[in-house]
């Protein structure tokens, strides 16, 4: 017998191809809950991300358990929460926000999906120098896993140039001595000598296709990760995989930042191996992880 209905939500803009409702509505049932989880898609709104304050008071005001925050608002939400956790404010960045006692309370579940996604598909991978494309939302929540996971040097290339300067402040001061963080001043040198590539930007994604580097500079000794989910199968891993890379796709860091969330807004703990399972199944594609991506 499932309980009352509950509800939750994903707010982003060009998220239809989203599978975080089937995730997490999926999940909930096998736990015997009834969740709706639905799509506030920022850009089937006339005013977009403007709508963001009035869209969050309203929610709260429907007694909604929370909502996932994706690109482009994951920083400027901030400004709307009573509060926030300590990865919040380590990170700049939320994705997940908690309705409790009337309060909104920002979350960041996605560097724990990345973290744990990483231990899962490409255990033992050299964090010795990464390099990583993208300073945003979602390149905040890997940076700050890749230090938690003891990379040595991270080095960022990140095109807006206020934004990377900032960005590798945060971090650096973040990290201490214990990781080098910097900007790319020359991303073929540094893809020569690095051991890993993560792409945090949304290129490769259906609505931006391509590829966020030239692949020609892909090495068979990289390791390449990507975040974005849909499609699984991004260009830029397929041409990782032409090159004989190590591998890793961003479904498994969805699945499991959703895992995280979902916990965070029912107090249940979900499956992240059923999850992932019936994501796998969902997608109808082989699960990218290991040898070869809300």
């Amino acid at each position: 017998m499932l309980n009352s209905t509950l509800h939750a939500g994903l707010i982003g803009a060009g998220i239809q191809a989203s599978r975080s409702p089937a995730m997490h509505m999926g999940e909930a049932r096998a736990l015997g809950l009834d969740l709706v989880y639905e799509l506030f898609d920022l850009d089937r709104i006339e005013t977009g991300a403007a709508v963001l304050p009035a869209l969050l008071a309203d929610l709260r005001r429907r007694n909604y358990l929370g909502v996932n925050i994706t690109y482009p608002v994951k920083q400027t939400v901030l400004e709307l929460l009573d509060s926030y956790s300590d990865d919040v404010r380590a990170l700049g960045a939320c994705n997940t926000v908690i309705f409790h006692n009337g309060r909104a309370i920002g979350h960041n579940t996605d560097w724990i999906g990345f973290a744990q996604n990483m231990g899962r598909g490409i255990p033992g991978a050299s964090l010795d120098h990464v390099v990583q494309l993208g300073g945003g939302g979602a390149g905040s929540a890997v940076t700050y896993a890749l230090i938690k996971m003891g990379a040595r040097h991270i080095t960022i290339h990140e095109r807006d140039g206020t934004r990377a300067q900032a960005f590798v402040r945060r971090f650096q001061a973040l990290a201490g001595e214990a990781t080098t963080v910097s900007l790319s001043r020359d991303l073929e040198k540094d893809l020569g000598a690095a051991t890993g590539l993560v792409n945090c930007t949304p290129v490769g994604m259906h609505k931006y296709p391509g590829t966020p580097i030239a692949p020609e500079l892909l090495r068979t000794e990289l390791w390449v990760a990507d975040i974005v989910y849909v499609p699984l199968q991004t260009q830029l891993l397929l041409a990782a995989a032409a090159k004989g890379c190590h591998i890793l796709g961003g479904g498994g860091m969805a699945v499991f930042q959703a895992a995280e969330a979902l916990h965070l807004f029912t107090g249940r703990a979900p499956d992240p191996e059923r999850m992932l399972s019936r994501f796998e199944q969902d997608t109808k594609a082989e699960p990218l992880a290991g040898y070869g991506s809300q």
